[in-house]
C-alpha cells in the first residue's frame, strides 16, 4: 500500500503512545537536528517528530514529501540491527516514502553539512513532484 493523503501517510495509531514517549526522551542528535534544521519548516515544509508510520516510528518525517530522516545512532552499528534498518527502509520506500540516515556524530559534529543534504533531497524530490526530472 502506498501512502497517501488519504490514507493519512500510514498513520499507525497503536503507536501513538510510543511515539509521544520518544518524542519526550529523544536522543542528542535528534534533538540538534530538530532545534537547526528540521523544526524551521525547512523550504518551507513542515516535518512530524517520532511518527507512526506502518509498525514504525520515523525519527521525522515530512507528509507533503514522504521524506523520512533518521539518526542513526550506536545502537544500529551492530550487524542485526543493520538488517533491521535495511529491512524497515524498505518496506517504508515500497511504501513510496524516501529514507535519509544520518549517524549521529555527523549530526551533532557537522549540522551545516546535514542541512545542505536535506536541503537538497527536499530540492530533488521537488524536481521530481513537477515533472522537471
Amino acid at each position: 500500500m502506498k501512502a497517501t493523503k488519504e490514507n493519512n501517510y500510514l498513520y499507525n495509531p497503536f503507536l501513538k503512545i510510543r511515539a509521544r514517549d520518544l518524542r519526550k526522551n529523544g536522543t542528542k542528535s535528534e534533538a540538534y537536528l530538530w532545534k537547526f534544521v528540521l523544526s524551521k519548516r525547512l523550504l518551507g515544509y513542515k516535518f512530524l517528530r517520532q511518527r507512526p508510520v506502518l509498525n514504525f516510528i520515523a525519527d521525522f518525517m515530512c507528509p507533503e514529501l514522504l521524506l523520512i530522516i533518521e539518526a542513526d545512532g550506536i545502537t544500529h552499528y551492530n550487524d542485526e540491527a543493520k538488517i533491521k534498518d535495511a529491512n524497515r527502509q524498505k518496506i517504508l520506500e515500497e511504501a513510496g516514502f524516501r529514507v535519509l540516515r544520518f549517524d549521529d556524530f555527523v549530526i551533532i559534529e557537522n549540522i551545516g553539512f546535514v542541512n545542505e543534504i536535506v536541503k537538497n533531497e527536499i530540492e530533488d524530490i521537488e524536481r521530481r513532484m513537477y515533472g522537471l526530472i
